[in-house]
């Protein structure tokens, strides 16, 4: 079989509940093996997105190809993993009798199942409660064997919608460390992830999704190099002064003696402190700062919404 070019290829796809438009209008394209982060604010339309992937829901409009089948292929659902951002699982069974079950979906033969489980359990920690009902699980046991059972069938394609919500430190180092571990062995993931720092330090490429439609992607580090954002601290601040620093960034505040703004062009600093000093302003400092996701992710889609 003929390898896809990309593991999740859409193209204007758009979803229309009656008056409200879910998803306007998204178009990705994503590489095998690669880790990809998908951020916006609350109700941007991130998981009717990954509904409209798995073909839990149809699409309005557009099309859409994942490991190189159409939308909802029923085959290609047995190459995917998902872990769903809110968990509705069978409680009155133990974590083992839940991984089994789910395995059994797959087709496994026995000796399979229980191998797989036994190795699962252990990569999530859970080992030591393989016979615990999950109804007497914490909310971070839960979301560790529903991790477990997103990779039950080993997948190629692996849709993580807030995989660290509910966790401590240390199951979200636990869940960067498989994500490492997918990549490693050629399987690409898809995250969608409120905890941007956790983004920042596994993902290869994001997309920015606003009002239901991809505003911004590109490689991460490329991103982050790209930027810069800029402290400045000086006197004699006109409103005037201030709105004219908007030629070089969309986002510039001030508190007190000091201007917050980001740059996309290190050589803008200089026509800057230019532009400052030729209007009265009387700088004292002007220093670029690494730039975080964060600043990043307010820069392009605004502060209107959190995650």
């Amino acid at each position: 079989m003929t390898a896809p070019t990309f593991a999740i290829e859409t193209h204007h796809l758009q979803k229309v509940y009656g008056d409200v438009v879910a998803v306007k209008d998204l178009s990705l394209q994503i590489e095998p093996g690669e880790v990809f982060g998908f951020l916006g604010p609350n109700g941007a339309g991130k998981t009717t997105a990954v509904k409209m992937l798995l073909g839990l829901i149809t699409p309005t409009a557009g099309e859409g190809r994942l490991l190189g089948a159409t939308l909802g292929d029923r085959l290609t659902r047995a190459r995917i993993g998902f872990l769903p951002e809110h968990l509705r699982f069978h409680d009155w069974l133990t974590a083992s009798e839940f991984l089994t079950f789910h395995a059994s979906l797959y087709s496994m033969s026995p000796l399979q199942i229980k191998n797989r489980v036994q190795e699962l359990l252990e990569l999530v920690g859970l080992r030591p409660h393989a016979n615990k009902a999950l109804h007497a699980f914490s909310k971070g046991m839960l979301q560790r064997i529903g991790l477990a059972q997103a990779l039950l069938n080993e997948p190629e394609l692996v849709l993580l919608d807030e995989p660290t919500s509910g966790l401590d430190p240390v199951g979200r180092r636990l869940v960067r460390d498989i994500i490492r571990q997918l990549r490693e062995r050629g399987a690409t993931v898809f995250l969608n992830s409120h905890f941007l720092s956790e983004v920042e330090i596994t993902c290869d490429r994001v997309a920015f999704i606003k009002n239901g439609e991809v505003v911004h992607a590109g490689v991460l580090k490329t991103l982050l190099d790209g930027a810069h954002r800029v402290e400045i601290r000086a006197r004699n601040m006109t409103p005037e002064i201030l709105s004219g620093l908007s030629r070089w960034s969309e986002t510039v505040r001030m508190e007190g003696e000091r201007i917050y703004l980001t740059v996309e062009v290190a050589a803008s600093l200089a026509e800057i402190n230019r532009y400052l000093v030729e209007r009265g302003a009387e700088v004292f400092t002007l220093a670029p700062q690494q730039v975080s996701l964060e600043d990043l992710f307010i820069q392009i889609v605004g502060t209107d919404g959190g995650l």
